[in-house]
């Protein structure tokens, strides 16, 4: 499903609201929620309006769909990031599991105690990546896999300046609810070829495009 909005705070404020209604159903369905959000610049402002939303953020887990190994502390974080912008207020009573400056094994046993994730909002790039799943990134075909038992997974991504950690497929396929934002016409350019028949390891948007719950897809031009 695809939804185009006019403007950036449009897409922020209707995915925020989205969002909230699916986490405040799952904490009446069973009393806890889990949330995995990307890092970037397209979902800052959703995250800020996430942030004031009425719900019990108390009984909220939230993840970051990837990560920077880097410390909190820098600008590239998606941990710090986070920190800025969803959790504050209310909002930080959440419980974060940070992968910041982690090694998959040691986080690994904590993040598969959250799962499934009930809502995960993903970001995409132009060469259509998700998380940190990028085309041609080391141990992407592994991350790919329908039976990788890793829920996070290190990966190099071509000309990036740090190692990653990405969610791997089953955990993002395994979410109840999925969104991917978008905002530019570059990215909508990207999104259309991968709609296309292909390899997902050539565009690995392809994982959700193809996801059988199907992917709420929010797109802006910008402004």
């Amino acid at each position: 499903m695809l939804v185009r909005y006019p403007s950036c705070a449009k897409q922020a404020e209707a995915v925020a609201a989205l969002v909230a209604g699916q986490l405040a159903a799952a904490l009446q369905d069973r009393g806890r929620a889990r949330l995995a959000v990307p890092g970037g610049q397209t979902p800052g402002a959703f995250l800020k309006i996430l942030s004031g939303a009425n719900i019990a953020w108390e009984n909220i887990d939230i993840i970051t769909t990837d990560e920077r190994l880097v410390s909190e502390s820098s600008s590239r974080s998606n941990a710090g990031m986070l920190r800025r912008t969803l959790l504050k207020g209310a909002a930080g009573r959440a419980r974060f599991l940070s992968f910041a400056a982690a090694k998959p094994k040691q986080i690994g046993p904590r993040l598969s105690a959250l799962l499934p994730l009930d809502v995960c909002v993903l970001g995409m790039g132009a060469d259509g990546h998700i998380a940190s799943l990028f085309p041609k990134a080391t141990q992407l075909l592994s991350a790919l896999a329908p039976d990788c038992a890793a829920p996070l997974m290190a990966l190099d991504a071509p000309g990036a300046p740090e190692p990653r950690l990405s969610l791997t497929a089953p955990v993002i396929l395994g979410a109840r609810h999925l969104h991917l934002l978008l905002a530019g016409r570059e990215k909508m350019t990207a999104l259309t070829r991968a709609q296309k028949p292909g390899s997902v390891a050539d565009a690995p948007v392809r994982l959700v495009l193809k996801a059988p719950q199907g992917v709420s897809i929010h797109y802006t031009d910008g402004g």
